[in-house]
């Protein structure tokens, strides 16, 4: 059984006018940042905010009115659960998604909302998806696999398609791997097309399950619950996946957390929109191998924007950190009235803001007659708090940053 790019012309043809077309856009601002030629692939615009759409409804359509009249059951961690709920409901087929407890709790509202009946069971999605099968066989439901399909892989497949009508001369394209059907169907399109055309698997350091597999050895199974791109956060990647996109690929790489985070913060700082961790897999690419990707026409896929806003409040807020824009400086001087007021002064004096103040006369490396303050301040950038640590040691408060 292999994936055919017949295969992937006929999923286009019968995803025609059911899904989004999205955008693919030339990035002027990110291919400065990156050092490539970077165009992004809007996926985030589907209805469920994730390519996964694509698969799911080209295997939907293709299902026989008895299978449809009985039901549809998968197991997953979010996308997939939604783009199958969504659409299993447009076309009238019940849908049961069993989800494991550590889904974020945005992505199983969504599902329910969509009208599916969800399932919370299991750890991860291996757990998960014993459930599903199980119910399957008592229900006499059909299974949709999230990834190790066909069908699936050629709804995919349809993302690289697009890519290529509107970009044909694309150079690299660096595609995230959780299951692979990703991977899978854009690696049979765009090598079809361009033969020349190099494509990089990209995944999480933490849970490396497509090269454990290459290498011959085991992932290790606790990494999926740490990494911000749980989405990709797989324990292993299916076999008929990676026998399809094994050979299709030229490189693996693996991406660090901060990477992820960086990715994200730049999609919404300067494109202007929502990504979650996996899907801003292909930019951190970008971010932390540099080298490999400079001066090249890079196609990437913000596969998917289901990120937790209070997750994605705190990513942002990490990346002003990160950037030295918000910084916090301890301050030790005598303890005499004015002190406080004298180094607020100075602070707002070169434009910066105060957002919390910490005092703290008790501590043992402070004199007895001296006090402390952890000063929180928010500049607009690395120069800027350089430039108001200065001021203050030059006023006779010499801060150091906690």
């Amino acid at each position: 059984m292999t994936l055919a790019f017949d295969d992937i012309l006929a999923a286009q043809a019968r995803l025609k006018g059911h899904i989004e077309r999205t955008p693919c856009r030339y990035s002027r601002t990110l291919s400065e940042i990156t050092g490539a030629q970077v165009w992004v692939k809007f996926e985030n615009l589907q209805f469920t905010a994730a390519y996964k759409e694509r698969g799911a409804l080209n295997k939907l359509l293709q299902l026989g009115d008895n299978v449809k009249a009985r039901g549809v059951i998968a197991a997953s961690a979010g996308n997939h659960s939604q783009g199958l709920a969504y659409h299993a409901a447009r076309l009238g087929i019940p849908v049961t998604i069993v989800m494991p407890k550590a889904t974020p709790f945005m992505k199983v509202q969504q599902t329910r909302a969509h009208g599916a009946e969800v399932v919370i069971e299991g750890d991860g999605y291996d757990e998960a998806a014993a459930k599903a099968r199980s119910i399957c066989d008592e229900r006499e439901l059909t299974f949709v696999h999230p990834f190790d399909d066909l069908d699936v892989m050629a709804g995919q497949g349809t993302v690289a398609l697009e890519m290529l009508e509107d970009v044909p001369d694309l150079e690299v394209l660096p595609i995230p791997i959780g299951g692979g059907g990703l991977i899978a169907g854009m690696a049979t399109a765009a090598k079809h097309l361009n033969k020349d055309i190099r494509i990089i698997g990209l995944e999480p350091a933490i849970i490396p399950s497509f090269t454990a597999k290459m290498r011959g050895v085991k992932t290790a199974q606790n990494g999926g619950a740490s990494t911000i791109a749980e989405g990709i956060a797989v324990k292993s990647v299916g076999e008929l996946t990676y026998a399809v996109a094994r050979p299709l690929i030229d490189e693996v790489l693996l991406i660090e957390e901060p990477y992820f985070e960086r990715g994200i913060a730049l999609y919404c700082n300067v494109e202007k929109t929502v990504a979650e961790g996996a899907g801003a897999a292909s930019l951190a690419a970008l971010l932390a191998y540099p080298d490999k990707f400079r001066g090249k026409k890079c196609g990437l896929v913000i596969t998917g924007g289901n990120i937790d806003t209070r997750l994605l409040a705190s990513v942002l807020t990490r990346e002003l950190v990160r950037e030295s824009r918000i910084v916090s400086l301890r301050i030790i001087g005598d303890d005499r009235p004015g002190l406080l007021a004298n180094v607020s002064m100075i602070i707002g004096q070169m434009g910066a803001n105060i957002i919390e103040v910490a005092h703290n006369r008790l501590a043992l490396d402070v004199p007895a007659k001296g006090a402390e303050f952890d000063v929180m301040i928010e500049t607009r950038d690395a120069q800027h708090t350089q430039e108001v640590m200065d001021a203050l040691r030059d006023r006779g408060y010499p801060p150091r940053v906690v």
